[in-house]
């Protein structure tokens, strides 16, 4: 890789510290290979601040956006956390680093995605990530609760199948809104019930599912 690509990493993780000043996330992230995440086109902007195309319609998010979704779960070492939407497996990577002790329960549902995901991950020696294909339910029901959801697709709305999976006491980011615009949602599950804050606004590709969008929205 080239001074520039050096530059640019540097540069982001200098934007990162100033934006989240999570830590912990920031040195996961920072440990975290994203070029390997990207396709071979794609690696020398694996460290600029913007999604990139991973094919089939689907993208790897922008850095930002994925700290500041990670940092929002404020993941303990022992946590079980569930991720709807593979992608390339950069977040769940990240996600793997965070829970050491715990596991990462990964959901595509596009299953050549899921297949280079998971040997990627595997290859690289993230061990405690499990990816899965969709069951009839949104999620992974069978492996519920889990201490924290994060969702890698907008939603029209907040999934009950979701909320039920999470534990009490448990954390949950969403981006919620049109197929257009979305704000990025934190919910916190307790015995009374769900609070709920926005964050940002975001853009991610349609979360297909019942309890969202239909395939051919």
């Amino acid at each position: 890789m080239d001074c520039r690509f050096n530059s640019a990493k540097r540069n982001l993780f200098r934007k990162l510290r100033r934006l989240i000043g999570d830590q912990r996330v920031i040195e996961a992230m920072e440990q975290v290979p994203r070029e390997s995440f990207v396709p071979p086109e794609h690696r020398l902007l694996a460290y600029e601040d913007i999604p990139l195309d991973i094919g089939q319609g689907q993208s790897i998010s922008q850095p930002s956006i994925v700290a500041l979704m990670t940092s929002a779960l404020k993941l303990s070492p022992m946590d079980s956390v569930l991720e709807i939407g593979t992608g390339s497996g950069y977040q769940g990577a990240i996600l793997s680093l965070l829970v050491p002790d715990g596991r990462v329960v990964t959901v595509e549902r596009l299953p050549s995605l899921a297949r280079d995901a998971s040997d990627l991950l595997n290859l690289l020696g993230y061990h405690n990530v499990q990816v899965s294909t969709p069951g009839l339910t949104l999620g992974c029901a069978e492996q519920a609760p889990f201490n924290a959801i994060i969702v890698a697709a907008g939603s029209p709305g907040l999934p009950q199948c979701l909320i039920d999976q999470l534990a009490v006491g448990g954390r949950m980011v969403i981006p919620i809104g049109s197929v257009e615009d979305q704000q990025l949602a934190w919910i916190m599950k307790s015995s009374e019930g769900i609070s709920l804050r926005f964050l940002e606004p975001c853009r991610f590709v349609p979360l297909i599912d019942k309890e969202a969008w239909p395939e051919h929205y």
